[in-house]
């Protein structure tokens, strides 16, 4: 969902390589003849859904992949991407529905690719995952018990994620990150791309509220490496029928990495919650189920509890600034980057007219309701 440094500015330009162009890349970096090529939609980067023709040699690989093209500012961190790759990879080894690293004709996972366009010369990183099966999570009436273990998945990624280790992990330490929650006050500097109005006030009081009740308490919150993108388009689900007949969705993929970076617990699930609204027909019930599956491996300290109303109000700030900001970049990319505010202003403004308290008595009685459920 984001660039490299996460700093998102003219600087960065979205790669726009055509379907011809793709394909010859495909052929050229990893070897592969593309039977069939569609792009599928991203925020500043390019993805192909790429369909390859199998050899007698290839009769067991994978036919379907993802080109993933960075854009211009991301490919100037190849460290990062490349880290991405492998903490992919790791969490895969430990059981994770997520893609394989398709490897380089050199062996290498990722590919710095020079284009001329005439009057400059650009770089673009280009890396291919497999194909995960499966719709998005957005497309289903999700049940609570579905948001529950939504929630169990974001805290067993971050409890993973412990155990992960290598020489440039350091990188993911992204201080002016702009995905990051702790970087909630650099939305001062594209908030001029939302109109004078309600919308505009309710994101300046997020703004200050964080300063004077969130960066405060930062210390106290537990630190972790965290996904930072469990939206409802980055989890997907395979549906099977129960002895029943009932569907029964089971996660089948997790997407996007590109905004990982050292966070804390309490943010991994403030995110999960604030994406899980979305789509949600009863948005403000959501955040209970949610935490419910989090604390089931990671309890929230009582600080941290205390900063979970906050840190969505921010999430939901964060995504709808950015996105406004975004497509007066790029307005031929404004139905997919406006996802978010089809639904998004409504439930920041209906959080903000509830309150604190009044949210909080919900989430934490229905998060409660299920540690009676277990004991029982």
């Amino acid at each position: 969902m984001s660039n490299g440094d996460g700093q998102q500015s003219q600087a960065s330009t979205k790669p726009t390589f055509t379907e011809i162009q793709a394909s010859a890349l495909v052929e050229s970096v990893f070897g592969f003849k593309v039977s069939k090529i569609q792009p599928l939609p991203s925020y500043d980067d390019q993805n192909f859904h790429v369909h390859i023709s199998r050899t007698k040699d290839t009769t067991d690989d994978p036919v379907e992949y993802v080109l993933k093209i960075s854009n211009t500012e991301s490919s100037q961190t190849p460290d990062l991407i490349e880290m991405q790759n492998h903490i992919i990879m790791f969490l895969r080894a430990a059981g994770f529905p997520t893609a394989s690293v398709c490897r380089t004709k050199g062996d290498n996972t990722i590919s710095l690719m020079s284009i001329d366009s005439g009057s400059e010369i650009k770089s673009y990183l280009v890396r291919m995952l497999t194909y995960l099966p499966g719709r998005p999570i957005a497309e289903i009436a999700v049940s609570h018990q579905q948001l529950y273990e939504i929630g169990r998945l974001a805290a067993q990624l971050d409890k993973t994620l412990e155990e992960f280790h290598h020489p440039k992990l350091n990188l993911l330490h992204r201080e002016n990150f702009i995905w990051n929650l702790k970087n909630v006050p650099l939305l001062e500097k594209y908030i001029g791309a939302l109109s004078q109005n309600r919308n505009r006030e309710i994101v300046e009081q997020v703004i200050q509220l964080f300063k004077e009740e969130v960066m405060t308490k930062l210390s106290h919150f537990r630190e972790c490496i965290n996904h930072g993108d469990l939206n409802d388009h980055n989890i997907l689900v395979d549906c099977s029928k129960s002895s029943s007949g009932d569907a029964v969705y089971q996660v089948s993929g997790i997407l996007d990495f590109g905004d990982m970076s050292y966070g804390y617990y309490v943010f991994e699930v403030a995110i999960t919650i604030m994406y899980m609204m979305i789509e949600n027909t009863d948005p403000i019930q959501v955040g209970g189920h949610i935490l419910a599956g989090f604390e089931s491996v990671i309890p929230l300290t009582a600080v941290e509890r205390s900063a979970l109303f906050l840190l969505v109000c921010s999430r939901f700030s964060q995504s709808l600034v950015m996105a406004a900001y975004t497509c007066q970049l790029y307005p031929g990319n404004k139905e997919y980057l406006m996802i978010t505010a089809k639904t998004g202003w409504k439930h920041l403004q209906q959080l903000f007219d509830m309150g604190q308290k009044a949210v909080e008595e919900i989430w934490f009685e229905t998060a409660k309701s299920y540690e009676s459920a277990i004991s029982m």
